[in-house]
C-alpha cells in the first residue's frame, strides 16, 4: 500500500468525537457513511491511514455540519492544531520562546502560571486523544476478521495488515505526548469498542509501560528501517521513540533506563540515516527532498494540500515582522522571539562560528542588546528566530503561489537527537556505550554546523543540554529537557520573565507537568487532577 503523505486525497472520513472535550465519548461515524462504505476497499484504508498521519499537520478538528468539534469551540488554528499547540506547550515555558501577543492566556505559559481552566491546555489535551480515537477505529478495521468482513482478501488484505504497525506507532506517539505533557491520560484502545461511554484514566507509570510495549509490538509489524517511502514510519521511528522514552524514564516512572536509551539510540544510529551537510536546509520548503536521510519521523506539510495556520505555516509567520519575505511568508505576525538567556548559549549570534545560529534578518540585529526584553509585548525586543523559512533550497517556487501556507515538513524526530541521547545517557552512567563514541557524535553535529570540535574534558551534562538547545531549538524539546535536568521550575537556572519576573524566578514544582483541563474532569468523573492543581 503506497501513498504520498503530502498529496493524499481524503475520503469523507468519520469525524470521531471525543469525551475529554465534549460531554461523552462518541466514537461512532457521524457523516452518514457506514464502516462498510469507508473500509470497503484498499483505497478506503489508504485514505484513512493518510488521515491518521495528517492529524499532525492539519487541524481536522470538527466533524460534519451540526456535529460537535474536538475543541469545544476553541480556535482550530491556535489551540487545537498539533504542531502549534505542541510548540506553545514545549517552547513558551522556557528560555527559547516568548510571544508579544496577549491573546487570552498565552502569556501564562512563559510566566509558568497556567491553570486547569486554560483554553490552550484544553485544546492540547483534546488533540492527541482525538487522534488516538481515529487510530483505534483503524486498528479495529485492520484485523483479519474485519478485513474478511469488509471483503478485503489476498494481497489487498496483506497490504492493509502491513500498515497496522504504522497505526500502532502513531497511537504510541500520541500517548507519549500525553505522558510527557500531562502525565496520566484518558485511556482508550481498540478494545473499548464503539458507542457512548466515559473512558478510564491511566497512570503515568502504566502509560509508560503501555507505550513501551506498543512500540515493541510495532517494531515487529513495521517495515525494516529505512525501507518505507518518505513520510511513513518504519522500525527506525519505533526505536527512536523508545530511545526518547527511556532517556526520560526517570521523570516518567522514577526509575532510570539509561542503558536502554543507549541501546535504542544505537539501533537508530546504525540504521543507515545520515546528516544533511547543510543545517539550514533542514527547515526549508523542500526539506522533504534535501533532508530525508536525516529525518526519522515528520509531520508532512504542503502549502496547497495541508493548509493550516497551526502547522509550519505558524512557524514562518509568527516570528516574522516586516522582514516576512526572509521567512518566505507573505506577511508577518509580529509575535514570537527568544530570550537573552538562549542567546548566551552561542559563542556569537551571527552564524559565522556556528551556522545553526539563524537569528539575523534585514530588520533585526543578532546581538545580545537586541535579545534583551524589557517589554514582552514589544516585538522589537528579543532574539528573532529565522530558523523555519518557506523558501526552497533549489530556488524553485513553493507550492502556494501566495506564500501564505508553508511546504516545510516539521521534523518530529531526526538523527542528531539520537546522537545527543546516546551522549547524555553515557554521561549519566548508562552502559552499552562509551565516552569516546559519545564525543564523536557530538562533534559530528558540531562539524556539520561549522562549529569547533570539543575535547573530551569539555563534554559533560551541562554541555549536552546546551548542545541540545543549539541543535534542536524551536523543534519542541526544550521543556522536556529542562524538566529532566530539574531546571524548569527551580531557581538553579533563570531566564528573562520566567515566573513573570523580568530577571526570572523559581516557581512551584507543580508546573513541571500540566494540569488535566478542568472541562475534562467536569465531564468525566473517571479523571483526577494532577498534584498541586485545583
Amino acid at each position: 500500500m503506497k501513498f504520498n503523505i503530502k498529496f493524499f486525497t481524503l475520503i469523507t472520513f468519520a469525524a470521531i468525537l471525543l469525551a475529554s472535550c465534549a460531554k461523552k465519548l462518541d466514537i461512532f461515524p457521524t457523516n452518514g457513511k457506514s464502516s462498510a462504505q469507508i473500509y470497503g476497499s484498499v483505497d478506503g484504508y489508504k485514505s484513512v491511514l493518510a488521515k491518521l498521519y495528517s492529524t499532525l499537520s492539519l487541524t481536522g478538528a470538527s466533524g460534519p455540519a451540526g456535529s460537535p468539534d474536538i475543541g469545544g469551540g476553541l480556535d482550530e488554528g491556535s489551540q487545537v492544531a498539533f504542531i502549534r499547540s505542541y510548540f506553545n506547550l514545549q517552547e513558551l515555558p522556557t528560555d527559547e520562546a516568548v510571544v508579544a501577543w496577549n491573546d487570552q492566556t498565552i502569556w501564562d505559559f512563559h510566566k509558568l502560571s497556567w491553570t486547569p481552566g486554560d483554553p490552550f491546555l484544553k485544546g492540547a489535551y483534546a488533540r492527541p486523544i482525538w487522534n488516538i480515537t481515529m487510530i483505534n477505529e483503524y486498528l479495529r478495521q485492520a484485523t483479519d476478521a474485519a478485513l474478511a468482513s469488509n471483503g478485503i482478501s489476498g494481497a489487498d488484505a496483506t497490504s492493509v495488515k502491513n500498515t497496522r504497525g504504522e497505526a500502532r506507532f502513531l497511537r504510541a506517539f500520541n500517548y507519549w505526548v500525553m505522558l510527557d505533557l500531562f502525565g496520566k491520560s484518558t485511556f482508550i484502545t481498540e478494545e473499548d469498542g464503539v458507542g457512548y461511554f466515559l473512558p478510564k484514566e491511566i497512570s503515568r507509570k502504566d502509560l509508560f509501560t503501555y507505550i513501551e510495549n506498543e512500540l515493541k509490538t510495532a517494531e515487529t509489524e513495521l517495515a525494516a528501517v529505512r525501507t518505507s517511502e518518505y513520510g511513513r514510519v518504519d522500525q527506525g521511528a519505533a526505536w527512536a521513540l523508545l530511545a526518547r522514552l527511556y532517556l526520560n524514564a526517570g521523570v516518567y516512572t522514577g526509575t532510570t533506563r539509561y542503558n536502554d536509551a543507549i541501546t535504542y539510540a544505537s539501533k537508530v544510529i546504525g540504521g543507515g540515516y545520515s546528516l544533511n551537510p547543510n543545517y539550514r536546509q533542514l527547515f526549508m520548503a523542500d526539506n522533504d527532498r534535501t533532508s530525508k536521510n536525516e529525518f526519522i519521523f515528520v509531520a508532512a506539510c504542503d502549502g496547497l494540500n495541508t493548509k493550516s495556520f497551526g502547522n509550519t505555516t505558524f512557524l514562518i509567520h509568527a516570528p516574522a515582522g516586516a522582514d516576512n519575505a526572509e521567512f518566505g511568508a507573505n506577511n508577518g505576525w509580529f509575535g514570537y522571539r527568544s530570550t537573552r538567556a538562549f542567546a548566551e548559549k552561542w559563542p556569537d549570534l551571527s552564524g559565522n562560528t556556528d551556522k545553526r545560529a539563524m537569528f539575523k534578518t534585514s530588520a533585526f540585529n543578532a546581538t545580545l542588546a537586541q535579545a534583551e526584553i524589557t517589554d514582552i509585548s514589544d516585538f522589537s525586543n528579543g532574539l528573532h528566530v529565522n530558523k523555519f523559512r518557506n523558501i526552497r533550497a533549489d530556488g524553485a517556487h513553493v507550492s502556494d503561489p501566495n506564500s501564505e501556507f508553508a511546504d516545510i515538513d516539521f521534523p518530529i524526530i531526526r538523527l542528531p537527537e539520537m546522537y545527543l541521547i546516546y551522549a547524555e545517557a553515557v554521561l549519566r552512567g548508562g552502559t552499552g556505550g562509551n565516552s569516546g563514541t559519545a564525543l564523536g557524535y557530538i562533534n559530528a553535529i558540531r562539524t556539520r554546523a561549522g562549529a569547533a570540535p570539543i575535547q573530551s574534558g569539555v563534554l559533560d551534562l551541562q554541555f549536552v543540554l546546551d548542545e541540545r538547545a543549539r541543535e534542536l531549538y524551536w523543534e519542541g524539546h526544550r521543556r522536556t529537557d529542562l524538566v529532566r535536568y530539574n531546571l524548569l521550575t527551580t531557581g538553579t537556572y533563570l531566564w528573562p520573565w520566567k515566573g513573570g519576573v523580568a530577571s526570572g524566578t523559581a516557581v512551584d514544582s507543580k508546573f513541571n507537568i500540566y494540569p488535566i483541563p478542568a472541562a475534562n474532569i467536569t465531564s468525566n468523573n473517571n479523571l483526577t487532577q494532577n498534584d498541586g492543581y485545583k
